[in-house]
């Protein structure tokens, strides 16, 4: 399995290859709409993410190695693509790795400046929600051993 930091890599090559913002934000929707599909079940208030201008459900599960892994989707097809990148880089680590990676790719590839200020505050709020869940998976884990 690759470290978060070998994924935050990856992006952030695959994205040095896209010089048109343009560009980058259609790899961003397609990016988006390859997102597994979540369970209807999952699209409930409190999966909701506050402080997104667009709705944006994140649901986390911890499996049996201790990993956790997010479903996630979107009424607005770019922050779908967003919370995908997102997901790429924090699906399958442990809460410890989740809560300590420094998510340094968003500005890497330009993400952070050429979001309007909506959607940078509901990235902010999609990496806090990630990290919360995180949180909350260790203290489980904590209090399990």
């Amino acid at each position: 399995m690759k470290t978060i930091e070998q994924c935050q890599q990856e992006l952030v090559d695959e994205f040095s290859d896209i010089d048109d913002w343009m560009d980058r934000y259609s790899y961003i929707i397609d990016l988006g709409n390859s997102l597994p599909e979540i369970d209807d079940s999952k699209k409930t208030p409190s999966n909701l993410i506050e402080g997104c201008q667009s709705r944006v459900w994140l649901d986390a599960s911890l499996d049996e190695e201790g990993r956790v892994h997010f479903t996630a989707d979107s009424d607005a097809i770019i922050v779908k693509g967003i919370i995908s990148l997102l997901i790429s880089v924090l699906n399958g680590h442990t809460p410890d790795e989740i809560l300590n990676a420094d998510l340094h790719f968003i500005n890497d590839i330009g993400l952070g400046e050429h979001l309007s200020p909506t959607r940078s505050n509901g990235l902010v709020a999609m990496v806090k929600q990630m990290k919360m869940y995180a949180l909350a998976f260790k203290s489980k884990l904590e209090s399990q051993s």
